[in-house]
């Protein structure tokens, strides 16, 4: 019974991720809001979490903690008329996997990847100084 809850929690918050995602591209919705539902869709579709998944419980509390703050602040931003249009949207949209999605996660990949060079990069120049 437990992780029947979880699962239909965890299709609703799917759900409102995907939402947001076409949220991010409404011209009405404020840009506030935007920056933050792309920064809140990005560490969803992210591979690389704060907290590494591989360690025990922590490694996955940021996920269940995070996330649904994050959609929670930008819910509260976006016009609930937008808001409804998007869930609409999301609900009758394709399943995910599309040409944009694999773009966004490669998008997300060079990003993450861009950060780690940089960061090796200024490590060796503080070893080597």
């Amino acid at each position: 019974m437990a992780l029947e809850r979880w699962k239909s929690a965890a299709r609703r918050l799917k759900q409102e991720v995907r939402a947001l995602l076409l949220a991010c591209r409404d011209p009405r919705v404020p840009w506030v809001a935007r920056v933050l539902a792309v920064l809140v869709v990005a560490y969803a579709l992210s591979p690389i979490d704060l907290i590494p998944d591989f360690i025990p419980i922590l490694g996955h509390v940021d996920d269940l903690v995070l996330i649904p703050l994050g959609v929670a602040l930008v819910i509260r931003l976006i016009p609930l008329e937008i808001l409804a249009e998007c869930r609409e949207n999301a609900r009758h949209a394709g399943p995910p996997g599309t040409r944009a999605g694999r773009l966004a996660a490669l998008a997300i990949g060079l990003l993450w990847g861009s950060v780690l060079c940089l960061t090796i990069r200024w490590i060796a120049g503080i070893v080597a100084s």
